[in-house]
């Protein structure tokens, strides 16, 4: 099964093209977090500089942006918001790839690959407490607790899913309170602050905050269909981690489920042997293919789901780009089918 590499190849202009109107907010708070490395001891300042240049699309920033758009306007705030959790996304970056052994990550060399992880723990640990410390800056002390909350809730899905690594038990409840934690929880956050900086009732920025968790929670159920479809040349990442360091993703928990209790001892004994799989041995188990169907067919409700959930917005070109962005995610979990 490989994925539809021409529709991914042109995934990122087709992701930037919902808000290429946001170009001057986002190569603005691009600066600001490319400065941000300045801010701290010169002796560390290169090494955040590094990992900063080698981070992602810059989603987080986009939702806040988009929420403050759909709800307002823009404002330094939403500026701040952008960088504070952009920065808490990139220090989550640098202890995954520790903690998945990853090598590449954009086309290159992780921070762990090129100063090994003891240094690399402490400069994830150097982002989160400098993204915290600036969220003190908001004048409503509720913002930065906010962030602490969500910042947590990172943290806390990471640890929940270390700990239940190569865990055969682990229920597809467990699996999504895990992702909403780790991965979702910053979406929520970009969005439900991005609305209370405008001042929006409670409803309303419950709904937005509902939004970002629901495409966050998709997002990652991409993230580990492209685990097991993807080609590492095309994603600039080291890909087939999940099942090597035993993280049960949906389509493998979808595959215990559907399989015969014999099956499911030859699963198990594949995934308990901690030794690199060859992801075509899991096709001959049960159906690979269907469980991987079912769980994009699962991420693709929550898209649907969270598309619902905006109309407490009025309409705006902020509000379409949001249903820009849903539709290219829809439709790049299509893309990981066969």
């Amino acid at each position: 099964m490989k994925l539809n590499v021409k529709q991914e190849k042109n995934g990122t202009e087709d992701m930037l093209s919902p808000f290429a109107f946001l170009k001057p907010e986002l190569d603005r708070v691009e600066r600001k977090i490319r400065a941000q490395a300045k801010e701290f001891d010169p002796a560390v300042e290169p090494y955040i500089a590094y990992i900063c240049n080698t981070s992602g699309k810059r989603i987080r920033p986009v939702l806040s942006f988009l929420a403050g758009g759909a709800t307002g306007a823009i404002s330094e705030d939403h500026d701040k918001l952008a960088v504070i959790l952009e920065l808490i996304h990139i220090a989550t970056l640098v202890h995954d790839d520790i903690i998945d052994g990853a090598e590449i990550r954009r086309q290159a060399p992780t921070a762990n690959a090129k100063w090994g992880n003891a240094l690399s723990v402490l400069l994830g640990d150097s982002l989160f407490s400098y993204a915290l410390m600036l969220s003190t800056e908001f004048e409503d002390r509720r913002t930065a607790r906010r962030i602490a909350e969500a910042a947590n809730a990172v943290c806390t899905g990471e640890i929940k899913q270390t700990q239940r690594r190569f865990d055969l038990n682990l229920s597809k409840a467990e699996y999504f309170d895990i992702i909403e934690k780790k991965t979702a929880a910053l979406f929520e956050v970009a969005m439900e602050i991005g609305g209370q900086l405008n001042e929006k009732s409670d409803s309303v920025c419950e709904a937005m905050g509902q939004f970002g968790l629901k495409i966050g929670t998709a997002y990652q159920i991409y993230d580990d269909c492209i685990d097991l479809v993807g080609e590492e040349e095309e994603f600039g990442k080291t890909l087939r981690t999940d099942l090597n360091k035993g993280k049960l993703t949906l389509p493998i928990l979808n595959l215990l489920e559907s399989s015969t209790e014999k099956q499911r001892e030859k699963l198990n004994r594949l995934l308990l042997q901690k030794e690199p799989i060859d992801v075509s041995a899991l096709a001959n188990i049960a159906d690979y293919v269907g469980s991987i169907e079912a769980a994009i067919d699962t991420g693709q409700e929550l898209v649907r789901e969270a598309r619902e959930s905006l109309v407490v917005l009025e309409d705006t070109e902020h509000k379409d780009a949001l249903i820009g962005i849903s539709d290219f995610l829809e439709g790049l979990l299509n893309s990981c089918r066969q």
